[in-house]
């Protein structure tokens, strides 16, 4: 039974250690580790609909860089899109956007009680550009896509779904008191969160 208890005790510190958030020295690290925590962002556009021409529209996403779990993901923001969306149709005329992901929808800032615009409930702003993959890449997607959306799949198809991925050129870290942290896209995918 102590033999047991004491496997129970350290596989709880292992899940622990491999469920830590990252230290906020580790910027690149904190950026890979949010976006992977999260199932949706919210994109934002520059819209062409009437009315709203040229101004900024932001709009939340399902979104996923893996499957859920410790693996880490490969950093890639992956989305399932259709032509029918509002801000898909601003994508088709100007493809740059900003996507932001927070950890506010995850656990761990209600645990601590953190409001979503405090620093310790971190938040990452990438910049670049929506892009629909090719079919090498559409199988990675997928796979990312469903395996935590697994309503996707049954999503009406004469929608004319497709798969796409954010293609990030800038990234800000805000998870500590101090200001923005910015993080490269080579230091980003150079690291495992």
């Amino acid at each position: 039974m102590a033999r047991l208890l004491l496997v129970w005790a350290a596989s709880g510190l292992l899940l622990a250690a491999v469920m830590a958030i990252p230290p906020p020295e580790e910027a690149a690290r904190m950026a890979r580790y949010v976006l992977h925590s999260c199932d949706w962002g919210a994109l934002a556009t520059l819209s062409v609909q009437e009315g709203l021409r040229g101004r900024p529209f932001a709009n939340i996403f399902s979104l996923s860089d893996g499957p859920p779990g410790p693996c880490g993901g490969s950093g890639v923001p992956y989305l399932y899109l259709t032509d029918m969306e509002i801000s898909v149709q601003d994508l088709e005329v100007n493809s740059d956007a900003s996507l932001t992901v927070s950890l506010a929808q995850t656990p761990y800032c209600r645990k601590h009680r953190y409001d979503p615009q405090n620093p310790l409930c971190a938040h990452i702003i990438f910049v670049g550009s929506i892009v629909k993959v090719n079919d090498s890449e559409a199988d990675i997607a997928k796979k990312a896509l469903f395996s935590r959306h697994p309503e996707m799949e049954s999503w009406p198809k004469d929608h004319n779904w497709f798969f796409a991925k954010f293609n990030i050129t800038n990234i800000w870290v805000l998870d500590y008191f101090g200001g923005l942290k910015i993080v490269t896209p080579e230091e980003y995918y150079s690291v495992k969160p």
